[in-house]
This record gives C-alpha cells, structure tokens and sequence, in this order.
C-alpha cells in the first residue's frame, strides 16, 4: 500500500536565507578569479564574494545556456570550470533537447554535493536501507540517472542497474529482486506498465511501492501522477534537475508540485508577462544559483523552466513548514517551447495534461505546422475507443483552442526510456523534436 512521509523540515526563513547566504559567499571565495568564466562575468560587480545579501544578486548578470554551449566549443570542455582539469572524476553531458549538448564535469567534492542534493530526495520518498532501487534507464551520458544510482548506497538502498535491458526483462527483474522503489522518466514508468499489462503481468502486484519520476515534467501533472500511481499501487515523487546545474527540486508523495531544494540552491523568478521579479503565484521563468558545485558553478543561470511559485506563510514556517518555495504544479513548460496558436498562448505541457486525462489514450505527440501564415495545431492519439473529437472538445472547453485531432494505429507512436518527445515543431522557425 502507499505511505504517506512527511518532508524534511527546516529553520525559518531567515535563518535559511543566512545559511544561503554564507554557502554563496563560500562558493565566490573559492570561485574567484580561479574560474575564467565567472572572472570574467563579474568582473563589474564590486567584492563579489562580499556579497551583502541574496538580494544583491539581482543587479548581477545571468547565465544563458547559449554562453555555457559557446565556451564549450570554444574550449572543447566546459568553459565554466574553476580547477585544472584532472582534478575533475565526473564526465556528463546534456541530451541536447533544446539545442547542441553541453558537457559538465564534477570533481569528486561536486559528486559529493550531488549525493547530499539526492538524499533530499531520497528522504521525501522515505528511502532507506533494506529499500531496492531499480533504476529503469540505459544511462547513457546524463548525469540525472547515474547520481540517483550512486545516491542510493549513500542512504543504504540497493541500487539495480538495466543498462540497456528490454522491457519485458526490467519487469522480470522488478520481481526477482523485489524491487521495493522504481527510478524512470514519467513516459517510461508509464510504458513499463503497459509493457506488464500486454504480457499479462499485474505492475501493482509486483511490490513497487514507491515510484520516483525525473528526466521531463510530468510528475507534477495531476492526471500522469494517478494514473503512474494506479499503475504501480505506488506513491509518486516528482524529481527536476539538470546536468549542467544539479537536482534542484523535489516533491511531495501527497500531492503536485516541486519544492527548490534551497538548503544548495537560490531561486529567483522573472514573471514571463514583465520580466520583473515575479509575484506569488505569477507565471514565471525559473533562474537558480547553486550554492556548492564548486568546480563546476551556475551563477543566476536562466533555465528556461516556466513555473508558478508561492511561499509558505511566516506562521507556517514558524509552526514548522517547509519554507522552500513551492512549485504549483512543477515545471509547466519551456520559454522557448511557448506558442502562440490563433492567438492564444499555451505549453505543450498543458496539451498534454489535458490529454493524460483520457485514460483510453495509451500515446500521444503533438505537432505545430504553419499553414497559410497561421500557426496550426496537430494532435494524434492512440485511443482504444478511436473517439479522439471527444479530446477535441475537451481542449477547446479548457484552452479555447481549436486543435485537429486523429486516431493512429495502437503502437504507431514512439515510446520513451528518456525524455518523451511528444511535440515536434515544424513551424517556419520552429525545431524539431523540441
């Protein structure tokens, strides 16, 4: 059965800002001018590693993944590296997603701050020894899966590795090692399950009891959350983080959203309406420091996560809530994934929400077209009652947008052990598999 752990809890809110605080001063001190690239970046901003408070950092410059991509290349590795290279144990690189991949190295002290970042995690999901971790991922160069492996033995856990198992392998692996906890995108613990269901295996009986999501959004996604969780008879956890920055976020088994793991990150929020900070509740892009990763630092590095954060009250705080900030429904898309339909501005994340509300959809992939100057809205489904105008009027009711939709064959579309690439753009400009 599920089981409900409560998160970790931490000081007031001052107090915490004064540890992020000294933790930012501590990283500027052993940064600077060792790092080229932050040398260089702040070179106008006066004693830097005096810094006077968090709020200071709003008059600092931001980080684009752009300039971080561009100095790789230059360089032929990371571009933002504060030590000599053979100091550095840890090679990763990004998937590439969103533009050319960006290589990130750790030293061993990096690695270190990784584990303590993922204990974090770990701990809202109750892990502990005697648990079995199966990570359902071939690995590959992504830091995300490697540091939820090697995180694992660091609480007691077994860690399981697949490599590059099929399927129906992982599933028989699930039940020879009593895998207790399963670590997979969202797509793919999803897949896995309809995997177990074609071969007559019953997911919810295999003794999964907690189910521990990262790699894409969608944790957070109310209508992908139940229906992982009624897959597995698990609890859910939502995870964020990203190779060239760390795992910055967690969530809760009770509910949607993600928390800033701000004990080694600071956030700020830049309202996509202004640009200026963004108000509680405002939908915002997301920019983070991190507070360690010393050989490897991201300093207001603009991330390119749209969310919506709230702050706990001071009396909630004070009575002994979280005072991170909280993510109202996690990540909800990508700046640089925005649309602009007939003049309605939406998130592909928000397509697919509605669409995951269909338990009678198996897949999914969405594409943006432009057609006679307008931009257009493709969406095909794989749907066992092959009814997809009901989905239709579904996205109009509560997005007001006309969307074309279509059955395929079941089995037609692709599937995902990584990210899911549910939306292609082949608009004039657009990418495609963003």
């Amino acid at each position: 059965m599920p089981r409900d752990h409560p998160p970790p809890r931490s000081g007031p809110r001052e107090a915490l800002d004064s540890r992020k605080l000294d933790r930012l001063r501590r990283l500027l001190g052993e940064v600077l001018p060792r790092n080229g690239f932050y040398a260089t970046k702040l070179a106008r901003v006066p004693d830097p590693a005096g810094i006077g408070s968090l709020g200071d950092l709003a008059d600092w410059p931001f980080t684009y993944k752009d300039e971080l991509v561009e100095a790789a290349a230059a360089g032929g590795h990371p571009g933002n590296l504060t030590w000599d290279q053979q100091r550095y144990v840890r090679y990763h690189q990004t998937s590439g997603t969103h533009g050319r991949p960006l290589p990130a190295y750790d030293t061993a002290a990096d690695w270190d701050w990784w584990m303590e970042c993922w204990r974090i995690v770990l701990a809202r999901g109750g892990v502990t020894a005697g648990d079995r971790v199966l990570v359902a991922s071939s690995f590959g160069p992504y830091a995300g899966f490697w540091s939820g492996f090697d995180a694992a033995g660091t609480v007691g856990a077994m860690a399981v590795p697949t490599g590059g198992m099929p399927s129906l392998a992982r599933l028989e692996l699930i039940r020879t090692v009593r895998a207790t906890v399963l670590l997979a995108t969202p797509s793919y613990a999803l897949h896995l399950a309809e995997v177990a269901a074609e071969a007559k295996i019953d997911a919810a009986a295999l003794g999964v009891r907690l189910v521990i999501v990262a790699g894409e959004p969608g944790g957070s996604v109310a209508a992908t959350r139940q229906r992982i969780a009624a897959a597995w008879s698990a609890d859910v956890l939502d995870h964020a983080g990203a190779t060239e920055v760390g795992p910055w976020g967690v969530g809760d088994v009770r509910g949607d959203g993600l928390d800033v793991i701000e004990e080694f990150f600071h956030p700020e929020f830049l309202s996509l309406a202004s640009g200026a900070p963004a108000a509680a509740g405002e939908v915002a892009e997301l920019v983070l420091t991190t507070l360690g990763r010393d050989g490897a630092p991201v300093i207001r590095y603009r991330t390119g996560d749209v969310v919506r954060p709230t702050w706990a009250s001071p009396a909630d705080v004070e009575a002994g809530a979280c005072p991170w900030v909280r993510l109202d429904g996690g990540i909800l898309g990508r700046t640089d994934d925005m649309l602009v339909i007939r003049g309605v501005n939406v998130f592909p994340q928000a397509i697919d929400e509605i669409v995951r509300g269909f338990p009678e959809i198996v897949e999914h992939r969405l594409t943006a077209t432009t057609r006679e100057s307008l931009d257009e809205l493709e969406l095909e489904v794989e749907d066992r009652l092959a009814d997809p105008a009901r989905v239709a009027r579904e996205l109009k009711v509560r997005l007001g947008l006309r969307v074309d939709v279509r059955s395929v064959p079941s089995g037609s579309l692709p599937r995902f052990e990584g990210k899911g690439r549910r939306f292609v753009d082949l608009r004039a400009h657009g990418r495609v598999g963003a």
